[in-house]
């Protein structure tokens, strides 16, 4: 990919660049907000000029419409967590009321945060990868801190182990075998593998293929739930469906502050995806009309399904039968409903497809997430997570998951592997939605201050504060121990050191940011400056570059905060400053 230097003209004056239009930079003491537009039919936004600059035509196209955006929610949602999470949820919780009530408090819980989603690409429509422009933006100082925290962490989870896990637990039920700990993550290594290269050589078709899985999971979880009511209704030789609701919150009393806490994580983690379609905005014609009432009804129909999918578990299936189900309590209904019948199969296939289609909707929102933090300039080798050749796909982003998903494969024990990789994905993600929400005042109160207009959606004070309790409590009760003592969690060994690991990566991220940012330049006397970079097949991103202590002066003079070489207007000629990286 041939990259070269692009150029701009210089900022805190007006000028008329090639297309004819005027330009401006807003300043904040030392912030300065340059407005960009995307080629998505978005209006001009103003952002803070340290984040990685617009791509005006987007590389990985105009693909995206509110199908696209419903299948991108609803497939990441409905992966693996409905189907194999009731019992962990259940345990948790103590009684079948209290299960299905922690559901719809996870709808509101998420609701919440959607808004907060909503409002920020409101304020930079033609920006993909969702927290990475948020967080970008919302803490544009320490300059570079947090895009360097969250991009390294990004990085370091960038894996999908536990929904590879629980695909391969299903095909082995599927077929009538037992596996080994090896055969399992085998097949999870294979599975995963197909879903990588499925997405590889095309967007649009990758795209349309996510939709056509993302229907039929909707089509599954649509026949669990209405065989549910059915089966509530006494339409099968189900002895009994109603037991369980008879006295529905009889348990609850049981539960325990670890436990109800354990379950709400488990919530959380399966309401996941209702922001997938951020990390594409720029891939979306009119963006914030189209999300502001296709994510909604995406996030509202998971809900509604989700509850009645657990209505159905407990109508066909005893507390006992639950319990004891662990990852597979769907296969659990179906045998329970329809017996060793090739109906039971084939409903196990198509969850199978289910847990497959999930893994291709969190690789196309992920892959964007990882190109961005690329596109910001805070990750090495920027070519390799930016560039889109030679199939107009982010091979980068894809290649990287592939190999960190793998390694999770292979590095934890079996038992163990899904419970604590679903936590420790959860943990660091809630403390970025905490500082996100946080984050969208600071927004509010910078846009007023530079009397920039209101933007085309706001998010409900009272919404985003109840984000900000969420958030806050699902960072702090893990802490509180189980009543069985320091080794009774849902894994084998201490209950919270997902918790311990996922503080570790941050404060992991946190070092690697003051010794690249602020120790080496001190030491070396040099210090970090941005350029924008342009590619022949549309790739615009920044990089860091090292400039001399003695040169700071003269490259500050010739760039604009941009990191764009200065065009400057001399006698209605222009001239461009040229400097050597």
């Amino acid at each position: 990919m041939a990259f070269t230097s692009s150029k701009d003209p210089e900022l805190n004056e007006s000028y008329i660049p090639d297309d004819g239009s005027t330009h401006s930079v807003l300043t904040d003491g030392s912030l300065q907000f340059t407005s960009q537009e995307g080629g998505n039919l978005a209006k001009p936004s103003y952002q803070e000029a340290s984040g990685a600059p617009v791509e005006r035509d987007s590389p990985l196209g105009y693909d995206v419409g509110w199908v696209t955006i419903i299948f991108l929610n609803l497939s990441k949602m409905i992966g693996t967590g409905v189907f194999s999470t009731p019992s962990t949820i259940l345990k948790g919780t103590g009684s079948v009321g209290l299960a299905i009530l922690y559901w719809v408090i996870g709808f509101f819980i998420s609701a919440a945060s959607l808004s907060v989603y909503l409002e920020y690409a409101s304020y930079f429509p033609s920006r993909s990868g969702a927290e990475v422009v948020y967080l970008e933006q919302a803490y544009p100082r320490p300059k570079y801190f947090l895009p360097t925290v969250f991009a390294v962490q990004t990085v370091l989870l960038s894996f999908s182990s536990s929904n590879a896990i629980v695909l391969a637990q299903y095909l082995f039920r599927l077929g009538g075998h037992t596996a080994t700990p090896w055969q399992l993550k085998g097949v999870a290594i294979a599975a995963y593998t197909v879903a990588v290269l499925c997405l590889a050589f095309n967007t649009r078709w990758s795209l349309r293929l996510a939709n056509v899985i993302g229907g039929i999971k909707l089509i599954t979880l649509t026949f669990i739930a209405i065989t549910g009511l059915v089966v509530l209704g006494g339409g099968t030789h189900v002895k009994d469906p109603k037991a369980n609701f008879r006295n529905a919150f009889e348990g609850s009393s049981q539960a325990t502050a670890y436990g109800a806490t354990n379950a709400m994580v488990k919530i959380i983690f399966s309401y996941a995806g209702f922001e997938n379609a951020f990390n594409v905005v720029n891939e979306v014609k009119n963006p914030v009309k189209t999300l502001r009432w296709s994510a909604p009804l995406s996030l509202l129909g998971t809900s509604i399904l989700y509850v009645l999918a657990n209505v159905a578990y407990f109508s066909a299936a005893s507390k006992k039968e639950i319990l004891g189900s662990k990852a597979v309590a769907a296969s659990v209904f179906f045998e329970k409903v329809f017996g060793g019948s090739g109906a039971s199969r084939a409903l196990n296939f198509l969850i199978c497809l289910s847990a497959f289609g999930n893994l291709l909707a969190v690789l196309v929102g992920q892959s964007r997430v990882i190109r961005e933090c690329g596109r910001q300039g805070v990750l090495p080798w920027t070519k390799f997570w930016v560039s889109t050749k030679p199939f107009g796909t982010p091979l980068g982003p894809y290649a990287l998951k592939w190999g960190l998903t793998v390694l999770m494969i292979l590095a934890p024990p079996a038992g163990d592997a899904f419970n604590f990789v679903v936590d420790l994905a959860v943990y660091p993600s809630t403390a970025f939605n905490f500082f996100l929400a946080i984050g969208l005042f600071l927004v509010r109160w910078r846009r007023k201050r530079l009397t920039l207009p209101r933007s085309d959606f706001q998010a409900w004070t009272i919404a985003v504060v109840f984000s900000i309790a969420a958030n806050a409590y699902l960072l702090i009760m893990p802490w509180y121990p189980p009543s069985t003592g320091r080794y009774g969690g849902d894994v084998s060994f201490w209950y919270a050191t997902y918790c311990v690991v996922g503080i570790a990566i941050l404060v992991t991220c946190g070092i690697y940011y003051y010794v690249w940012i602020v120790w080496l330049p001190k030491w070396k006397h040099y210090q970090i400056r941005q350029v924008v970079l342009e590619s022949d097949d549309g790739v615009v991103a920044h990089t860091l570059v090292k400039v001399p202590d003695a040169d700071v002066a003269t490259w500050d003079a010739k760039h604009d905060a941009n990191g764009r070489l200065v065009r400057r207007v001399d006698h209605g000629k222009i001239k461009e400053n040229k400097y050597d990286l």
